[in-house]
């Protein structure tokens, strides 16, 4: 029994090979055979050719019988009418698989073959021009500037980037004339500390772009033409908002699971004497009486109020525990008719009754699949966190969409805000500003559960003193509301 073929490199680092034997300071003939030579190598196969003209017949004969090796083909355009083939003889790996990696060696080939026709006198140019579509290939906003602090390359993602500046408009320019987010003094303090130091610099910056805001990391490497001393700086932006988005869910889910694993293990024991506390209290009360000495009366009152403070955690506790983890039922809801009803509970809540409330609930929006009820609590949490932040005076705005196939409601308000330090804390299990006598920290983190056990996300942005706004994303169910 034969066994499957052993697994090549990377489709990557065979394209990767097979641009640096392109690159090479050879006459274009050696770097084409040291191409066919590298794909040969790596693939393997049993030939790898590259010519010109139609495919040829690989039919020999084995006795009496005609055999024909398995062959893949990829044509490369030339110029006037003129074609190239490229052929894999026999390599083990499947077709589905050599074929993307081949198609994009022919990508490269078509490129520059008119540069090998008008050859060879020149095998820097095919080299420069190798290295620009490299770099016009990264899916990163790539710019270098030199000593002037005049921008000497700009690559495609920076023209197709939010500030879409093409690349003939910013050439030769001074970089501060062309990026204007930042002080010029700030920028090119930045550019001076790599020129000086030669030391790699990241920084990360949150950049408003609409309505959204995305997360931006900037790195700046140090450039030496002459191998000395920093002639130049290269400057590489990335949108990390996905990646950061991710890392701080996945935190959050650990954290989350943590306070789950402590809450089954000791709500229980805790509850029971607490309990025990409680009535032993209220027994002294009943039997002293009217006749209770006013000191008496006051710690007891201590210790019924304490032990309410308790109850009220453990019962958190309890709550975040089970928050979408009690088998509990998911079926397509309107979201809605989800928070109109959350609304309605609230309508007559002390913390809630004095706000101005908005709804901008967008029509045919699709169902959601989730338990109301969660939901509704979820809701709930956000709201009443709202009317905390607006000292129960102010406005609050709720407002559904739709995108793709996913479902958004956000809720806004006007109140203080939530301070830049304290914001990656605010879903934190047990973390509060509102002190020991109006929270346990716990609702925003239940909250952000349920949230995650229906497939959802929550995040916030807020602008102190301006706004706050929390967004739950939560996935259709495929079908539209009634």
């Amino acid at each position: 029994m034969t066994g499957a073929p052993a697994a090549g490199p990377p489709p990557l680092a065979v394209i990767v090979g097979a641009a640096r034997a392109l690159a090479s300071a050879d006459a274009a003939t050696e770097r084409l055979e040291a191409l066919c030579q590298h794909l040969q190598a790596v693939l393997p196969a049993t030939a790898v050719r590259f010519r010109t003209g139609a495919r040829r017949s690989d039919r020999t004969t084995v006795g009496k019988r005609a055999v024909t090796p398995t062959t893949l083909v990829v044509e490369i355009p030339w110029r006037d009418g003129r074609r190239a083939v490229l052929e894999v003889v026999e390599s083990p790996r499947p077709q589905a698989e050599l074929r993307p990696v081949l198609d994009a060696v022919a990508a490269l080939l078509a490129a520059l073959l008119p540069a090998f026709d008008a050859e060879a006198q020149d095998d820097g140019g095919v080299v420069g021009k190798l290295h620009r579509m490299t770099i016009d290939s990264l899916p990163v906003g790539l710019y270098v500037i030199d000593r002037e602090y005049r921008v000497v390359l700009w690559n495609r993602k920076r023209e197709t980037g939010t500030q879409g500046l093409r690349r003939g408009d910013v050439l030769g320019k001074r970089v501060v004339d062309v990026l204007r987010r930042q002080p010029a003094d700030v920028l090119l303090a930045e550019f001076d500390r790599v020129f000086m130091t030669g030391a790699v610099r990241v920084q990360e910056q949150d950049v408003h772009v609409g309505n959204d805001v995305r997360t931006y990391r900037t790195t700046r490497l140090p450039m030496r033409v002459d191998g000395t001393t920093v002639s130049h700086v290269i400057t590489i932006g990335e949108d990390v908002t996905e990646t950061r988005a991710f890392q701080r869910a996945m935190h959050q889910t650990e954290k989350l699971a943590a306070v789950g694993q402590l809450a089954a293990g000791v709500m229980h024991e805790i509850n029971n004497p607490l309990a025990i506390i409680g009535g032993c209290a209220a027994a002294i009360s009943a039997r002293l009486g009217a006749a209770t000495e006013p000191v008496v009366a006051e710690y007891l009152g201590i210790i019924d109020s304490e032990v309410t403070r308790c109850t009220n955690i453990v019962g958190g506790l309890l709550d975040f525990s089970r928050a979408g983890r009690s088998g509990i039922t998911l079926e397509p809801a309107d979201l809605n008719v989800l928070l109109d009803r959350t609304l309605h509970l609230l309508q007559h809540h002390q913390r809630f009754r004095r706000l101005s409330v908005t709804r901008e609930f967008a029509d045919h929006l699709p169902m959601v699949l989730g338990n109301g009820e969660r939901l509704v609590q979820a809701a709930m949490a956000i709201l009443l966190n709202a009317a905390d932040a607006s000292s129960g005076h102010g406005n609050v705005i709720v407002r559904t969409r739709k995108d793709g196939t996913t479902v958004i409601a956000e809720f806004e308000d006007d109140g203080s805000g939530i301070a830049a330090d304290v914001l990656p804390r605010i879903f934190d299990p047990f973390f509060t500003t509102k002190g020991p006598a109006r929270g346990t920290g716990l609702g925003l983190a239940i909250c952000y559960g349920i949230v995650a056990d229906h497939g959802g996300q929550l995040d916030v942005r807020s602008e102190p003193g301006v706004r706050t706004v929390f967004r739950m994303t939560l996935p259709g169910a495929g079908q539209e509301a009634p």
